[in-house]
């Protein structure tokens, strides 16, 4: 079998590197075919800052998928986090230029130029345009403006850029591994499209990912992203708050957390108590439950608040019927999905990846969300463009389509 016949994705954490192959069938479906996670090193807060030490985990991660596909690695989709990233919304205007004033692919190509033509730093560069919604004359909240009629076009649009050195550096790592990079995206905004339903983002909801080094957000209301945005506060800041206040080394208070961290009080048993390993020959001691907890919970707690600080700044607050999805590593947290729900005022549930076949349970927690969401974008990414449509109907569709149109997109 070709090796084009098989889609990676491989997402490089703060915290772990995760790599997942799939493979078409006899029935052209995308499967999966073999998956591999080792601990991260070599980055800080989703910002590569050892080059060798990110290559070896990511040769590493992708090595351990290799051997369970049975397959070999040539290249892969990889995605940065929104730590390097900004986002923010345009508008452009273009006159209709068809014949009898009909809108056509030429028009919607001009308008979305037109919208992502804005002054960003040297230092930056344009990785997502994503269309909003289109205006015709006084028509507004158009998905598809193919074939109408009207004199001027308008467009809205997300624009996501990135730091050419955050992209770079993710790339050069991957490339020095032996592996060429397809495509490199925003984690949150491919997690998010596989992850959320089309009722959840027509309603607005917010999807946030709290991973390791960083939480990123990203808000979806009538069917597409108005909003993108980062914390340098995640599941690291509580570790160090447990190692800090419990006197235990790093790795300790990392397993306490994973064993018997929690992150909502109603949860714990006042009566159980977390036995501390004793330092330096010192013998060990136990300490309540709830202590631990209380712990955690202000710490994800402050997260949580500063997100939705965030959030009520932009406007984007009360918009959220749809609730709030839970992503990442901080999602394992019991209590997480209670915690947020208390703070937001809003139904909360935990990111839980489908769509790929043969999909094991052990892949399909919400630290697979975002390789899953890598995979199932290149898919979409040859559907889009195998498909003989003008102006695909979905936000992604139109936007890889747009890439195909305008190659500086990326």
């Amino acid at each position: 079998m070709p090796e084009k016949d098989i889609v990676v994705g491989l997402d490089i954490g703060t915290s772990r590197v995760s790599a997942l192959i799939s493979e078409y069938n006899d029935a052209g479906v995308l499967c999966f075919a073999g998956a591999g996670s080792v601990p991260s090193e070599g980055l800080r807060k989703g910002v590569v800052v050892n080059i060798e030490a990110a290559q070896k985990a990511i040769a590493n991660a992708i090595e351990a998928a290799e051997q369970e596909a049975g397959r070999t690695v040539h290249d892969v989709y990889t995605a940065v986090t929104s730590g390097n990233v900004e986002g923010l919304n345009s508008r452009g205007v273009v006159a209709v230029s068809g014949k009898g004033r009909e809108v056509t692919s030429y028009d919607i190509h001009r308008v979305i130029d037109a919208a992502r033509a804005i002054a960003i730093p040297m230092d930056r560069e344009i990785l997502h345009v994503v269309p909003q919604h289109f205006m015709v004359d006084d028509k507004v909240g158009i998905r598809d403006p193919q074939d109408m009629i009207g004199v001027r076009l308008e467009a809205d649009v997300h624009i996501i850029t990135a730091s050419i050195a955050a992209t770079q550096n993710v790339i050069k790592c991957t490339n020095r591994s032996g592996y060429k990079v397809n495509e490199i995206s925003l984690e949150s905004l491919v997690a998010s499209k596989n992850i959320l339903s089309d009722d959840e983002k027509e309603m607005g909801v917010l999807y946030l990912d709290i991973g390791g080094g960083t939480s990123d957000a990203i808000v979806y209301f009538e069917g597409t992203p108005h909003f993108s945005g980062s914390l340098p506060v995640a599941g690291e800041q509580v570790t160090t708050d447990l190692s800090i206040v419990l006197e235990q080394p790093m790795e300790q208070a990392e397993a306490i957390k994973l064993s018997q961290g929690k992150c909502w009080e109603p949860l714990v048993d006042p009566s159980q108590d977390v036995l501390l390993p004793g330092i330096g020959g010192r013998p060990p001691r136990s300490i309540p439950e709830i202590d631990v907890c209380r712990i955690i919970q202000s710490r994800m707690a402050e997260i949580l608040l500063l997100i939705r600080k965030q959030l009520h700044q932009k406007g984007y607050l009360n918009r959220l019927g749809g609730g709030v999805v839970i992503a990442g590593g901080g999602a394992l947290l019991p209590g997480a999905g209670e915690l947020a729900s208390d703070i937001f005022k809003r139904p909360v549930r935990i990111a839980m990846p489908s769509g790929l076949k043969d999909l094991p349970g052990a892949c399909r927690g919400p630290e697979w969300a975002t390789v899953v969401g890598l995979v199932m974008a290149a898919r979409d990414e040859e559907n889009a463009l195998g498909n003989d449509t003008d102006v695909p109907s979905g936000v992604w569709g139109l936007w890889q389509r747009l890439k195909e149109w305008f190659t500086n997109f990326i």
